[in-house]
C-alpha cells in the first residue's frame, strides 16, 4: 500500500505504521470503529441472500470474518504478509463452514482490478485504504470494474471537513489552521495520509456510475481517546456505542466525525 512521505511524495508502504496498528487492535478506538462499520454493513448487506464480498485492504480480517460468519463468501486482498498471517490465525479458530467461505489473496490494492474478473463481486469493502493513496481514482476505478451490476460499495475514509477538529480540541492552533486548507495529515500511526471531502468523493463515485445511498459519521465522541485506551465494561461500552451510532447518522454531528462511512451502489 503506497504512502506519502512528509513532503507529500508517495514512498514506502504500510509497514511504516503497521506495528502500531497491530498493537492497538482491540483497544477502544479500533473497537468503536469496527463495531459501527459492522452495524451499518448488516443494514445494507443482510445475511440473505449469500453474496460474494471483496474486502480491499482486508488487514487482519475483522470485517471480512464478520461477513463470512453471516454466510457470505469473502475474498480478502492485502499487501501485508504479516496482517494476512494474523487473518489466517483468526480464521483457523473459526468453524469449518466459516473457513470454507474465505479466500485470501496477497496483492497490491493499487493493481485492482487484477487479479479478479470484471463484475465478480456483489459487494466491495474498502475501509481505511483510500487515505493512504495520493489519488483515490485508480482504486475507485478498480472497485467499479469488479463490482456486479447490482452490487454495493462500502468505503471508510478520513473526513477532510473535520481535520481541524482534533488539533483544535487539543488547543494546537497552528495545526488547526493548517487543517482548514490542507487535506493531508499525520495520523496516529506516525504516517502522513490524506483525507476526502464527502462532496468530492460523491462526485468521483458518480463518474463511475455509483451513487451514494447512505453515509455515516464514525467515532464522533471517541476520536480524542488515547490510542491505547482500553475498552470499558460491557454496560458502558453499550451506552457509548448507542450514542456513537446515533451521532453517526444525525446532523450536525456526523459532519464533523473524523471518519465517514459511505454506502454506494449502481446509479
Amino acid at each position: 500500500m503506497h504512502l506519502f512521505r512528509d513532503d507529500g511524495v508517495v514512498d514506502g508502504d504500510f509497514a511504516a505504521g503497521e506495528a502500531r496498528w497491530r498493537e492497538r487492535l482491540g483497544r477502544l478506538r479500533n473497537v468503536v470503529r469496527q463495531e459501527l462499520v459492522a452495524r451499518r454493513l448488516r443494514d445494507h448487506l443482510p445475511d440473505r441472500p449469500s453474496r460474494h464480498v471483496l474486502d480491499v485492504g482486508c488487514g487482519q480480517g475483522t470485517q471480512a470474518l464478520a461477513a463470512a460468519r453471516r454466510g457470505h463468501r469473502v475474498t480478502g486482498l492485502d499487501s501485508s504478509p504479516v496482517l494476512l498471517e494474523d487473518f489466517t490465525a483468526a480464521l483457523a479458530a473459526e468453524p469449518p463452514e466459516v473457513r470454507e467461505r474465505v479466500r485470501l489473496v496477497h496483492g497490491d490494492v493499487g493493481e485492482l482490478p487484477a487479479p479478479f474478473a470484471p463484475a465478480e463481486f456483489d459487494a466491495v469493502l474498502c475501509h481505511g485504504v483510500l487515505m493512504y493513496f495520493p489519488d483515490p481514482a485508480p482504486i475507485l476505478d478498480g472497485i467499479a470494474a469488479v463490482l456486479a451490476p447490482d452490487g454495493i460499495v462500502s468505503l471508510l475514509v478520513r473526513n477532510a471537513e473535520s481535520l481541524a477538529m482534533r488539533p483544535g480540541l487539543s488547543w494546537d492552533w497552528a495545526a488547526a489552521r493548517r487543517a482548514f486548507d490542507d487535506a493531508t495529515y499525520r495520523n496516529r500511526l506516525g504516517v502522513t495520509a490524506r483525507a476526502d471531502r464527502l462532496g468530492e468523493l460523491t462526485a468521483a463515485l458518480a463518474r463511475r456510475g455509483l451513487e451514494v445511498r447512505a453515509w455515516y459519521g464514525v467515532r464522533v465522541f471517541t476520536d480524542l481517546a488515547p490510542g491505547d485506551a482500553p475498552v470499558p465494561e460491557p454496560a458502558e461500552l453499550a451506552a457509548l456505542l448507542a450514542c456513537e451510532e446515533r451521532a453517526g447518522r444525525t446532523d450536525p454531528y456526523r459532519g464533523v466525525a473524523p471518519l465517514i462511512h459511505l454506502i454506494a451502489g449502481r446509479a
